[in-house]
């Protein structure tokens, strides 16, 4: 990884983590959030959420305070109370809705990362492809497959396609793997294109 000095030519800085306010029932979940924190962290990455103690949002944040890493957490107003926000952040920002919390954490972030979660995690995920469908964005999307728990999505999106009502190329708008190791090294490969590319990302 490129000394710290050079990271302002880089185009992935910060990432966004989709990912549910429940741990799930299944111990493999908190442990994949666990790696993921760790790794943004180690890869001198900023980790954007939804700023919750509770859940993988609050296991994912706190494993990469653990390694040191900066942590942005964007709640709205409604939700501060209910889903706890979580101590230690590097950043904490209070928003007034869903709305505009959605919005900063789009704005602050360079890719999105899709772990294990409900219907929150689905509409923040089917709302960042539908705006790089409409040549909104051009950030990378990445889906965390472990254990198939996304492969009902991806069947779901091809039989939208299958049907006719969307294009191919909606096919590739996620980018699916199977481990954190695989999201970062996923994200490590744009940052050793070149500036010029780089440019063209967004």
């Amino acid at each position: 990884m490129a000394e710290t000095t050079e990271t302002a030519k880089f185009a992935i800085q910060s990432v966004c983590v989709y990912c549910g306010s429940r741990t799930g029932n299944k111990p493999y979940f908190a442990e994949m959030a666990t790696e993921l924190g760790h790794l943004i962290a180690e890869n001198r990455m900023n980790l954007v959420y939804g700023a919750g103690s509770v859940g993988l949002m609050g296991i994912t944040a706190r494993a990469a305070i653990e390694k040191g890493g900066r942590v942005v957490g964007i709640i709205p107003e409604h939700l501060d109370s209910i889903e706890i926000t979580q101590e230690g952040l590097s950043e904490l920002h209070i928003t007034r809705n869903m709305h505009d919390r959605k919005k900063m954490m789009f704005d602050r972030s360079d890719a999105f990362i899709v772990l294990p979660g409900g219907l929150g995690t689905l509409d923040e995920t089917l709302e960042v492809m539908t705006w790089a469908q409409l040549s909104l964005h051009r950030k990378p999307i990445i889906l965390l497959n472990q254990n198939n728990y996304w492969s009902p999505l991806l069947e779901l999106i091809n039989h939208v396609v299958d049907d006719g009502f969307a294009s191919e190329a909606n096919r590739a708008l996620l980018h699916v793997v199977e481990t954190a190791e695989d999201a970062l090294a996923y994200l490590r490969a744009f940052n050793r294109t070149d500036t010029e590319n780089n440019s063209n990302l967004f």
